[in-house]
């Protein structure tokens, strides 16, 4: 988010005669401003606030989320079978519509190798168990936790400034250890 001296370059910007128009999204709610100690609604000051309007916008409804896909297929030449559209719309809402249009390329790509003419659930379904969403990676992610490098993400320390490791990466050749080795004798 942006802090109170971008907020101040921005409202000098819109009193200017080439005034720029300005689009900001947020998911903010009731929120510090970044730089100061005050909280406001989205975390944007009032006297900015005052200045813009405020779009409220809601998640997009299942037919809604179908006709977009469907437009584009239309659009990226994929024939597609009602069932698998009826699936992927089904992968849009409970994932997003973003991961739903990049899976049409791949499952398309896949009922090509298979030498079909059009895409049908087999290909979702390879195309889904391939590609994983925010959520599956999140929660793989927590799942396999102890197995990875990152792992004391999850004991909720920030301890991103202390470093086990003091050594540089310059000495990977092993030139020092002979140095102390002739320094002990």
């Amino acid at each position: 988010m942006l802090d109170i001296e971008c907020f101040s370059w921005l409202n000098r910007a819109l009193e200017s005669d080439l005034a720029p128009v300005l689009i900001i999204a947020t998911n903010r709610g009731f929120a510090k401003i970044r730089g100061t100690k005050y909280k406001s609604p989205h975390g944007i000051p009032i006297d900015l606030l005052d200045r813009l309007m405020i779009i409220s916008t809601v998640p997009y409804a299942e037919n809604e989320l179908r006709r977009i896909l469907e437009i584009r297929c239309e659009e990226e030449d994929v024939e597609m079978t009602t069932e698998a559209l009826d699936l992927l719309t089904r992968i849009g809402m409970e994932t997003s519509l973003r991961y739903a249009i990049q899976m049409i390329t791949c499952a398309s790509l896949c009922a090509t190798k298979r030498k079909a003419s059009e895409v049908d659930l087999e290909d979702i379904r390879r195309v889904y168990s391939l590609f994983v969403d925010v959520k599956r990676s999140t929660q793989f992610l927590m799942e396999y936790q102890q197995e990875l490098m990152f792992h004391e993400i999850g004991d909720g320390s920030d301890d991103d400034d202390d470093d086990d490791d003091d050594d540089d990466d310059d000495d990977m050749d092993g030139d020092d250890d002979e140095e102390l080795e002739e320094d002990d004798m």
